[in-house]
């Protein structure tokens, strides 16, 4: 269970939001400028000069990450937080498998290509494992980036519109196999999209933003009904 409070400015964007996720996989959704990358920015512990929140907390299954009012900070690499974000950042001068398997350098050799092998795997993305990072295309950097991410084991993983290089079929058939995946290993999820078929399609719990600020949070079929309503009148007048 995920619980947090976080009071934020940035210029005159104000974040203001409290919530409990009880489920393991949770969309966070709403239109650009809702505020989702920075929520989930300040759910990783990023960003701390730009996006430094004035009071809160993060509470991951009874654990304090980062405790705002007093100061305290946890460091994002002893949190087990990963980030995937629109832009998969790989590392240029390294190949795809070596990208995968920098968070693994405390792991033994023949354990973390293991590790590798089984993400890359995971990702459908096997084949790229010696491809160079400039000869990927933008969805091969995106599976690359989220193989890297899960490869250390995380308990909480964040992903900010992590699959929207990809086309629909391919993006169904990853968000379906790595739900799957995460729930077998107790990741707690947390996805932002403004792209309401993502949410529906897995049956997530949703916190609908706008504005900075919570609108509703609960099952998908409720929150999103108008979204659902709408798609279904877009795909019936094609």
């Amino acid at each position: 269970m995920l619980s947090f409070a976080l009071d934020s400015r940035r210029g005159n964007f104000h974040l203001k939001v409290e919530c409990i996720f009880a489920s393991d996989w949770t969309v966070v959704f709403g239109p650009s400028g809702a505020g989702k990358s920075t929520l989930l920015r300040l759910l990783a512990g990023l960003d701390h000069r730009l996006h430094h929140p004035k009071t809160g907390n993060i509470i991951l299954d009874g654990r304090a990450l980062t405790e705002t009012r007093s100061g305290l900070r946890v460091p994002p690499g002893h949190r087990q937080t990963s980030l995937v974000s629109q832009q998969p950042a790989l590392f240029p001068h390294l190949n795809a498998q070596a990208n995968v398997a920098f968070g693994l350098r405390n792991l033994e050799r023949s354990a973390s290509a293991r590790r590798v092998d089984e993400m890359l795997d995971l990702v459908g993305a096997t084949d790229l494992a010696f491809r160079r990072t400039q000869d990927l295309s933008g969805g091969q950097a995106q599976r690359v980036a989220l193989a890297r991410a899960l490869a250390p084991a995380p308990r909480l993983l964040l992903l900010d519109e992590p699959f929207s290089a990809l086309d629909g079929v391919a993006s169904d058939a990853l968000l379906i196999r790595l739900q799957t995946w995460l729930r077998k290993n107790k990741v707690q999820t947390v996805v932002a999209t403004h792209d309401a078929t993502d949410a529906l399609a897995t049956s997530a719990e949703v916190l609908l933003l706008r504005d900075g600020r919570r609108v509703a949070l609960g099952p998908a079929a409720e929150v999103l009904a108008s979204e659902r309503e709408r798609i279904a009148l877009r795909l019936k007048a094609r």
